[in-house]
């Protein structure tokens, strides 16, 4: 059972994970440093732990209390409990849904490790992955993980300069998606475009280009195993990658409108070429 412990001042140092959760460029560097991640909101939460991630502690206003008693009665971390003003004094924002956890991350698993872990188990040979290449918007992150995990992806590769996933707001945004969809970060993009091919992938890479065929005609070809590749917010995806793909495949538009947000493309992309 967890203690339950009435904080009053900003500055105690218990609650130094909860601090500044509004300076992105600061959490983005001291949460993988420190291997902890904020979830937010009871479901959020509630799926963290589902997930397997080991709690850290919680900072819940007086009301979340009762509401997350089967957690805090279940689970061994310290739980502040402190007023709305305080909760805001510590982070930089109102929390709007009252409860925050710390969580401590997993090690990630090597591309090769989780090419080789994400098999269907008893949905045949096929597999379905994704590779996100420098999306650096937490919202649109968060919005392709929860594409994944809705559409049956097999896992998701990211490239090093992607969005941390498990940052807050892309935590949020996918509705802990991120927890349940397997994933880990490229060491060499584009260069790990070979092992995808080793493990005997076809990488289709989403892009504008008149060469390309469009995402109908890839999902006719009926590919055992597919990587679909999506490139960052403004350009796309890079030249290099481009030139690594075996496919150029494009989203045919009407009215105009020469592209989709990334996430909504990832949508559209992952739904199209599910395995039947």
């Amino acid at each position: 059972m967890a203690d339950l412990i009435t904080v009053e001042d900003p500055d105690d140092p218990r609650l130094r994970d909860y601090t500044g959760l509004t300076d992105v460029e600061l959490r983005r560097k001291r949460e993988p440093a420190e291997g902890l991640f904020i979830a937010e909101g009871e479901k959020v939460i509630r799926r963290a732990k589902d997930a397997g991630y080991e709690m850290r502690s919680m900072l819940l206003s007086a009301k979340w209390v009762d509401v997350m008693r089967d957690v805090i009665d279940e689970l061994p971390a310290p739980v502040y409990a402190v007023s709305p003003e305080l909760a805001e004094q510590v982070t930089g924002y109102h929390v709007h849904r009252g409860a925050l956890a710390s969580m401590q991350r997993k090690p990630l698993p090597t591309a090769a490790e989780l090419l080789r872990s994400a098999r269907r188990v008893g949905k045949g040979a096929g597999q379905r992955v994704a590779v996100f290449e420098d999306i650096v918007d937490h919202a649109n992150l968060g919005a392709a993980f929860r594409n994944a995990a809705a559409l049956g992806l097999d896992a998701v590769f990211l490239t090093p300069r992607c969005a941390d996933p498990l940052y807050r707001r892309a935590v949020k945004v996918s509705m802990g998606a991120v927890f349940h969809v397997p994933w880990t970060r490229l060491t060499s993009w584009p260069k790990d475009v070979e092992l995808f091919r080793q493990h005997g992938f076809v990488t289709a890479a989403l892009c504008l280009s008149e060469k390309s065929i469009t995402i109908d005609e890839l999902a006719a070809r009926r590919y055992e195993k597919l990587v679909l590749m999506l490139g960052t917010e403004g350009d796309g995806l890079s030249i290099d990658a481009l030139r690594a793909a075996d496919e150029w495949v494009r989203i045919p538009m009407s009215a105009g409108v020469d592209s989709l947000n990334v996430a909504a493309a990832s949508a559209v992309a992952f739904y199209a070429t599910r395995l039947r």
